[in-house]
């Protein structure tokens, strides 16, 4: 082993008081902020695209009705995500992370939480949310949609409402995951109902508030992060 990476072994016992750190402060602010929806989607979507403004419009619908919005706080969709929460004076939550690119915390984010490991940044995404939504987004977006869906699947979190906004960009995946995946067997038939494919604001707003009535205060639906 090369002295290099001897020296970065060795801070290992030190690092874990900086992950500490993070889940301590996260977990202090976010535990004040209420029922929350987390959104994700690409950084890359400008204000005129159609998914910047349907994201914006869903986060001010959701803040209308006293819900949190999460998003990484970044540009894009999370920047839109955010904007509508904060127009309709919800907390909205910005989740960012240190990125060599792309990711700049947006100044709509009322709530800002920086983080430096994905890991943990990941645990507050879910732990503090009750319905997630997933816009149009890239290689993060997916990650974030197999791990939630993954989550959910094996009962690690409740049923919380999963929503896939854009037919035109999913419909692909569900296609390729229907085919493959349970085509295979490596699902079950049921897993595919564990997700909702939506195409207006109304409709992800919707399922969410009727998830909301159906299981009752949010404080009282159990979390495996609790």
């Amino acid at each position: 082993m090369n002295e290099h990476a001897y020296e970065f072994i060795k801070e290992d016992p030190w690092r874990i008081f900086r992950i500490m750190a993070e889940f301590v402060d996260s977990f202090e602010t976010l535990a004040k902020v209420g029922p929350a929806v987390t959104v994700f989607g690409s950084a890359r979507v400008k204000p005129e695209d159609k998914y910047y403004q349907s994201a914006e419009t869903l986060a001010r619908e959701l803040g209308r009705h006293h819900l949190a919005l999460i998003t990484g706080g970044g540009p894009g969709i999370m920047e839109a995500a955010n904007k509508g929460a904060a127009e309709s004076k919800a907390n909205s939550v910005g989740l960012n992370i240190e990125l060599p690119f792309e990711q700049k915390g947006n100044r709509f984010a009322n709530v800002p939480i920086h983080f430096h490991y994905f890991f943990s940044r990941k645990v507050c995404f879910v732990k503090y949310s009750v319905a997630f939504i997933f816009m149009p987004g890239g290689f993060g977006t997916l990650d974030e949609f197999f791990e939630v869906v993954t989550l959910v699947q094996t009962q690690r979190i409740p049923r919380y409402p999963l929503i896939l906004f854009g037919k035109d960009y999913w419909s692909g995946l569900l296609r390729w995951v229907r085919r493959e995946l349970e085509g295979r067997a490596f699902i079950s038939p049921e897993d595919l109902e564990l997700v909702t494919v939506v195409e207006e604001p109304a409709e992800a707003v919707q399922i969410i508030l009727d998830y909301l009535r159906r299981v009752g205060p949010p404080a009282a639906v159990p979390n495996a992060f609790a």
